[in-house]
């Protein structure tokens, strides 16, 4: 596909309260919670943007830079940041926000590799995408050695299958 689509089509935003079922003993969210909500946003945002029903293929990094406590307002942002032939790399930004101060702070960043499938679960080709703002052109500009990466790292856990 030849067609391509501005980022902004597929930028969602998502709150969220931390409540107390989703915090540890130390009143901080588990962060497998954090990676849930995560791989949701990804997926309602690859889906925006391909208009299929998508499958995660991989979390590639997931950098946990703060905690979210119990009471919190959690924020979630995804947007498409490249495509393959039928993948989409997907970047989400986590903040956390204070009820009472207004503070807000980045919890964690993560970038997932989406396919979209048709409805035999075979993946299906997606449009382009044209990055916007200055974050997304750098992101952008550096799948090529993100996808690389990935390539390698199948590989290397094929080799060692037992």
């Amino acid at each position: 596909m030849d067609e391509k689509i501005p980022a902004s089509i597929s930028r969602t935003v998502q709150t969220k309260l931390v409540l107390p079922p989703d915090t540890n003993h130390l009143g901080t969210i588990f962060g497998g919670t954090v990676l849930s909500c995560i791989d949701e946003i990804a997926a309602i945002t690859a889906m925006k943007h391909s208009k299929r029903v998508v499958v995660t293929a991989s979390i590639d990094t997931v950098n946990f830079l703060s905690s979210a406590r119990g009471g919190d307002i959690l924020i979630l942002e995804g947007v498409v940041i490249s495509t393959g032939r039928t993948s989409m790399e997907v970047y989400v930004k986590v903040e956390c926000q204070n009820i009472e101060t207004g503070e807000r702070k980045i919890t964690t960043t993560a970038i997932l590799t989406m396919v979209a499938v048709n409805s035999e679960g075979i993946p299906t080709p997606v449009s382009g995408v044209e990055p916007e703002t200055e974050e997304e052109k750098n992101l952008f500009l550096s799948a090529q050695k993100r996808k690389e990466g990935r390539i390698r790292i199948n590989e290397l856990s094929r080799e060692n299958c037992i």
